[in-house]
């Protein structure tokens, strides 16, 4: 089935249609919720998407934290890829030293990470667990808002020689595109060099995903590099 309003938006329940003021545009499509915004999404549009996700997570509850674990050991796991997850693993050397880790953990908390012309996150979000937040990406002419929910926060204290790092990793809720989890980590390693990684592992949770995944894969690296020239910027800016 495939309803649009003009009005709000809509949510659908057996064979009830609800409709709230919250959205420019919000397409049923299968039962499926996708919010969409013609312009740029408001704090008050987020917070709708974040209330009508339900807070509900839209992938297994053994899966949650899973990136938590090195990418080599997601890599080897068997029963990722047998219930359908594609793991998607990206890490750039963006420095040395403490300095420059300690900059790179304030840019992933203040979202500097997601500092783009076509996605971004709300910076006042904080980076704790059990925060809720929308992650805002423009594809073609409207904005797509999808709901997460920070899952952890690892951070790993620097003694002697050994490797400093600070991470988190968020869940896709009840409305996102996708089905799975991500993580955002800056490192400083034993050599002093700083990395920047991003790890996730999703499936498609929409009908439209499921029809357009290799288009999704190929956003989620064009991503990874634009990130990383984020996180760069904000390093040598600072």
């Amino acid at each position: 089935m495939f309803f649009r309003s003009r009005y709000g938006a809509v949510s659908l329940k057996r064979s009830r249609v609800e409709l709230t003021p919250d959205f420019n545009f919000c397409y049923i499509l299968f039962r499926e919720m996708l919010f969409l915004s013609w312009g740029r999404p408001s704090p008050q549009e987020q917070k709708a998407c974040i209330d009508k996700s339900g807070g509900v997570f839209n992938y297994d509850s053994k899966y949650r934290g899973a990136t938590a674990k090195s990418a080599s050991s997601l890599k080897d796991d068997q029963e990722l890829s047998k219930d359908g997850f594609a793991l998607n693993h990206a890490r750039f050397l963006v420095g040395s030293g403490l300095d420059t880790y300690e900059k790179g953990k304030t840019a992933l908390k203040t979202w500097r990470h997601f500092g783009l012309d076509w996605a971004f996150v709300d910076p006042k979000t904080p980076i704790q667990n059990g925060a809720k937040f929308c992650v805002c990406v423009k594809e073609f002419l409207p904005w797509v808002m999808m709901p997460l929910q920070v899952v952890y926060v690892n951070e790993s204290k620097r003694a002697k020689k050994t490797a400093a790092s600070f991470g988190f990793g968020s869940g896709t809720l009840q409305g996102h595109l996708l089905a799975g989890e991500e993580r955002f980590s800056i490192e400083l390693d034993e050599n002093n060099q700083v990395w920047y990684e991003i790890l996730s592992l999703s499936k498609p949770a929409h009908f439209l995903s499921f029809i357009g995944y290799p288009y999704a894969q190929l956003r989620q690296k064009y991503f990874a590099h634009q990130s990383v020239n984020a996180v760069k910027k904000h390093l040598s800016a600072s």
